[in-house]
């Protein structure tokens, strides 16, 4: 599967010819796989360096002047370190900007905490006029892309390094919707992005000691789709949710929104609850924390009432 920051560069030389109004600034990053859209729309293209705060400001002058400015580079660099400049150039002047980053949670693994970023949904969140993306296949980020880039709003699409592995059609990804993966009776997995691919791995485990989760997949996050997880919450009575991202004030914030007035209901999460010292591969720091169909299934044990000796011939 082709990888979401190749897919980023396609998609800007797809829209870029045909919608000039569209300026690509970078930090430093990605300049090889950009040079056919520089080519393309001459005068669209810049690099401004690691100074990722000009970037923001310079943004919002392009955006001021009435062009449609995207803004690329590493996700803690974009996010946190700019913040200050997002929330008074664009949340406040009520700016359009899209803001590509790359390196999700933890995908610069081995570069240590200064590389990673899973405060960023909740960041972005905080401003009414925002939206957010994270696309873990390329079809996604292309059609999610086209769909929102001229909305007038912040845009957020946070691009992991690892896509999930799973094809979707283009009829089933829509702005303001989650996705199905898998019926079940027994209990919600609400997955974003790369970790879908572990839920659906769980779900075989979880399927041989006699539960049958039902898998909804958000690749929107904001606006966020309740109707998806509360309809499916009715069903099963418990949930949990899965996310790459910080534990406070996330994904798992919005799907208990969704169904606080349902009576009973379980809840659980897996998420990134503090700091992240250690190093390793990406996947050595998933299994660290939790994010491996054996994560998963001792999460369900642990959580969740269901009966013990189902889970005494589970193997990972």
């Amino acid at each position: 599967m082709k990888k979401l920051r190749q897919e980023f560069a396609d998609t800007m030389l797809e829209v870029g010819p045909g919608e000039p109004r569209l300026v690509v600034m970078v930090g430093d990053i990605s300049h090889g796989i950009l040079q056919s859209y520089a080519k393309a729309c001459p005068g669209r293209y810049f690099n401004i360096g690691i100074c990722e705060p000009t970037i923001v400001n310079m943004a919002a002058g392009v955006a001021k002047s009435g062009l449609i400015p995207v803004v690329h580079t590493i996700a803690p660099f974009i996010i946190e370190r700019a913040y200050e400049q997002i929330k008074l150039d664009f949340g406040y002047q009520r700016l359009g900007l899209n803001l590509i980053s790359v390196g999700s949670a933890f995908d610069y693994a081995q570069l240590g905490c200064s590389h990673h970023c899973y405060t960023d949904i909740s960041l972005i969140s905080h401003f009414k006029n925002s939206h957010i993306f994270f696309p873990a296949s390329p079809i996604e980020f292309n059609l999610l892309f086209k769909g929102a880039y001229n909305n007038g709003c912040i845009n957020y699409f946070r691009l992991p390094e690892v896509p999930h592995g799973v094809v979707f059609g283009p009829e089933e990804i829509q702005q303001n919707k989650a996705i199905k993966v898998l019926d079940g009776d027994d209990l919600t997995i609400v997955a974003i992005g790369p970790q879908l691919k572990a839920a659906l791995e769980a779900s075989h485990l979880l399927k041989n000691v006699g539960i049958t989760p039902e898998i909804l997949y958000y690749p929107v996050i904001k606006p966020f789709d309740h109707a998806a997880v509360l309809n499916s919450v009715q069903k099963t009575g418990k949930v949990l949710v899965i996310e790459e991202a910080s534990a406070h004030d996330g994904v798992f914030n919005r799907v208990v929104h969704a169904v606080k007035h349902l009576p009973a209901v379980e809840y659980s999460q897996i998420a990134i609850s503090d700091f992240v010292h250690q190093y390793g591969t990406y996947e050595e720091l998933c299994a660290d924390l939790g994010f491996s169909a054996k994560g998963i299934l001792n999460k369900v044990k642990q959580d969740f009432k269901f009966e013990v000796k189902k889970f005494e011939h589970a193997s990972v």
